[in-house]
């Protein structure tokens, strides 16, 4: 199995696991089937395409790779459905959906923050270290945000737990790996270490220093 084709299927998982994150919250948000699908289906690509236009790929990749959107779009029908199935169980399942949407959204930023690196030094990007880096950022935290503008929400990235920062430190061990090795290896490296940080993050409640304003 050669390199494209590894990189390929981490893709596909990536774009499964933020499909889930991404249809669990709009569910959550009471919305109706094509805001569940919509909203799924953008956590899972959005990061892709602003990532895209950054380097100069217009139209970008989803748009020849539909593969992928439509990946995405099934894999927010059957979360729709399984919770439409089990609606009266959700809310006493919310600390367990809480689990598992943490998971798949931890799975989503690491596997497309080590992609979004890789799109970068494949471009010809590999000697900006901090461009190639935010990149794979943005890869990784991007459809997460349009998916909370959607749902009329702070964005997750700005406010709660390590998670930007667990981002970048992946992206980061990715990019050195990578320029001193080959892509295998810091696919195997980046992305537990991203899981790992973000799943600690949830569960201790690590966050950023903030301040605040009380009136």
């Amino acid at each position: 199995m050669n390199e494209t084709v590894i990189i390929y299927i981490m893709e596909l998982i990536g774009t499964i696991a933020f499909a889930i994150s991404g249809a669990l919250i709009a569910v959550r948000r009471s919305l109706d089937l094509f805001g569940v699908v919509l909203v799924g289906s953008i956590t899972a690509v959005g990061g892709g395409i602003m990532r895209d236009l950054f380097l100069g790929k217009f139209p970008p990749n989803i748009f020849s790779n539909v593969i992928v959107l439509i990946v995405a779009a099934i894999t927010a029908i059957v979360v729709f459905v399984i919770s439409y199935f089990n609606a009266n169980k959700f809310e006493s399942f919310e600390k367990r959906i809480e689990s598992i949407n943490n998971f798949f959204d931890a799975v989503g930023l690491a596997t497309f923050s080590a992609i979004g690196t890789e799109m970068a030094c494949e471009l010809g990007f590999y000697d900006m270290a901090i461009f190639s880096i935010s990149m794979g950022m943005l890869t990784g935290i991007g459809g997460g945000i349009i998916r909370d503008i959607l749902v009329d929400s702070t964005p997750y990235v700005l406010k709660k737990h390590i998670y930007a920062l667990a981002s970048i430190i992946g992206s980061t061990i990715y990019y050195l790996i990578r320029i001193n090795g080959n892509k295998i290896v810091a696919l195997i490296v980046s992305i537990p270490i991203i899981v790992v940080i973000r799943l600690l993050a949830a569960k201790y409640h690590w966050k950023l220093p903030k301040i605040n304003l009380k009136n």
